[in-house]
């Protein structure tokens, strides 16, 4: 085939790849390699880390919100409930984010954009702060700074056979709560059946409470986790009305006469 005849079919394979989800893959798996990578850079950090968990908790003491134990304490009696707590967790993270993904990919692809963009902003920022300032959750916390890890206890996917993929002091802001807030926006303004948004507006409670119950988050995370969701919000928000202008400063740039 002669580089003639090639170039035409260019742009229909690159509308093939877009329509395909291809570009989309690509973008996810760049951005989990990224993530990959700067973990790293926290490896090592437990005494850091172990101090700037105390901060959090004094902090949080200050404010009247350190009620971690205490909240984790109501629950531990039943093995049940902590289960259903564990499963949350675990299943209501990743699991969901590639199902409604999926979902809104193929049926709402402006709304899956949209929310992509807002999940990987997010994510870029939470990175950030993990970096600047690593947290110790309160599972590793020592004494009356931390709680029990329920993962530990009753799961058979935890920290412990899963750390390849796993930032021990990733606490501050949660992701968790971020990203099953962004999830749920995205099915809540998608669809209008009440029952769907009456579960979309308890799922964030749910795992704001889940992430404090199984020792993986302070309160302040869940806050901290709510406030990154809704920069990251933003953000995309505005990429999607103004992006166009970037393209077209680029496009400009490129076109430009170069003077001699």
């Amino acid at each position: 085939m002669s580089l003639r005849t090639a170039i035409p079919r260019l742009p229909r394979a690159a509308t093939f790849v877009w329509r395909n989800g291809l570009w989309d893959l690509s973008v996810m798996a760049l951005a989990f390699a990224f993530y990959t990578v700067v973990r790293e850079f926290s490896s090592g950090r437990h005494t850091e880390a172990t101090f700037n968990g105390i901060t959090v908790v004094q902090t949080e003491q200050h404010l009247g919100l350190f009620h971690e134990a205490s909240i984790q304490a109501l629950f531990m009696p039943s093995e049940t409930m902590i289960r259903v707590f564990n499963s949350i967790y675990t299943y209501g993270h990743f699991w969901l984010i590639g199902v409604v993904a999926v979902w809104l990919f193929i049926w709402h692809r402006e709304r899956f954009l949209l929310i992509r963009n807002a999940v990987l902003i997010t994510g870029a920022i939470s990175l950030l702060c993990f970096n600047l300032y690593p947290v110790a959750p309160p599972r590793l916390m020592p004494g009356a700074f931390g709680a029990i890890d329920t993962l530990a206890l009753f799961s058979r996917v935890n920290y412990e056979n899963s750390g390849f993929f796993v930032n021990n002091y990733a606490a501050l802001p949660s992701l968790h709560v971020a990203w099953n807030l962004l999830i749920c926006l995205g099915i809540a303004t998608t669809v209008r059946h009440p029952v769907v948004r009456f579960f979309c507006m308890v799922m964030p409670l749910v795992m704001s409470m889940t992430v404090v119950v199984t020792g993986n988050h302070y309160i302040i995370d869940v806050i901290a986790g709510y406030i990154v969701a809704m920069v990251g919000l933003g953000a995309a928000l505005l990429l999607r009305e103004h992006g166009w202008r970037v393209g077209q400063l680029v496009r400009g740039a490129r076109e430009a006469p170069v003077s001699a």
